[in-house]
């Protein structure tokens, strides 16, 4: 391929376009398939382990879990185990809890920073094979480490990449982590900063890395018949994670009134209708700056777009005539 490619495979999908997906991608050269976990939808886990079993190349991540409603040792045991299902193929993609759904379900935003180093220092020490002792503000280990009785108990080499969006976060990610899973609906001018905040991480290391790996999930619709039905299907995308993550609006240049308009048409839960009525204000330019729309030869643009940005492997997520999409994006980046 031109440039690696990965796919993000979640609730939009059927269970039977997720595996689809997760084949083609493993049969057609892609790198990655990462499986999403955000809302109250649908595990990540399970669906990772189906694909772990049905693939053979491609390496599988969660895009992301969080560090919130699984204990750091169940979560550690977790992916050990998903290595012995993809020995080598297992990537950890873990990230902060998004609000309003955290407070929701009991388990409110604080000190994500804190709570995010804690857990993965302890998740490192146990991928280690380490007898793990911990007293932190949010994580405690006492004396635990894996203990299967009947094989040997060995280091495993699980990547963790931390889905990191604002300054903070990244420069965490740069100091302690193996990789940055960036989120949808970013604009390629956010990772000037975005690299910025991880080289400043980098520069705090001790074990002598020196860099690490970048991927964004990046929305992708192509319709070569009507490329707007395309731009539709990410606008339609935009309108809702503008009406309930809001957060993401600061980083992908969208003003405040915008959304509280948006916020008046399809509040929470926002119905299909609601969203359909909101996407009216939005504008054509917002949804191309963010997402990869339209044609194919516009869609594969955006997609260097990013690639040029800084960003190792764009992670598509597809929308609209999702197996048009999939399959154009694979026939450009390999022509």
């Amino acid at each position: 391929m031109k440039i690696p490619l990965g796919i993000h495979v979640g609730e939009r999908l059927s269970l039977e376009q997720t595996y689809w997906q997760a084949e083609f991608a493993d049969q057609n050269g892609f790198e990655s398939v990462w499986v999403a976990e955000g809302r109250l939808a649908r595990d990540g886990i399970v669906p990772a382990a189906i694909i772990a079993s049905r693939t053979r190349h491609v390496k599988i991540g969660t895009g992301v879990v969080n560090n919130k409603s699984r204990n750091a040792a169940l979560m550690a045991v977790t992916f050990k185990t998903l290595d012995e299902v993809a020995p080598g193929r297992a990537i950890l993609g873990i990230g902060a809890w998004w609000e309003p759904l955290a407070t929701k379900v009991g388990q409110p935003l604080v000190k994500p920073i804190a709570s995010m180093r804690e857990y993965i220092t302890v998740l490192q020490s146990f991928f280690r094979n380490e007898l793990v002792d911990f007293e932190g503000d949010f994580v405690q280990m006492r004396g635990v480490r894996f203990d299967s009785m009947y094989r040997e108990n060995k280091p495993v080499d699980i990547p963790i990449y931390i889905g990191a969006v604002g300054p903070k976060m990244l420069e965490l990610a740069g100091e302690i982590s193996d990789g940055v899973h960036m989120d949808f609906l970013l604009p390629p001018s956010y990772l000037v900063g975005a690299n910025a905040a991880i080289e400043r991480g980098l520069a705090k290391r001790t074990d002598g890395k020196t860099s690490i790996d970048l991927t964004q999930i990046v929305s992708c619709s192509i319709n070569d018949d009507d490329p707007q039905e395309a731009i539709d299907a990410c606008k339609a995308f935009l309108t809702l994670y503008l009406c309930q993550q809001p957060h993401i609006a600061e980083h992908c240049g969208v003003e405040r009134e915008l959304v509280d308009r948006l916020q008046e048409i399809a509040g929470w839960p926002a119905t299909p209708e609601d969203i359909k009525r909101a996407m009216q204000l939005v504008p054509n330019s917002l949804v191309q700056n963010v997402t990869a729309c339209g044609s194919t030869d516009d869609a594969f643009e955006k997609l260097m777009s990013y690639h040029e940005a800084g960003v190792r492997s764009p992670i598509i997520s597809t929308l609209g005539d999702k197996e048009q999409t999939l399959t154009r994006l694979a026939q450009a980046a390999k022509a």
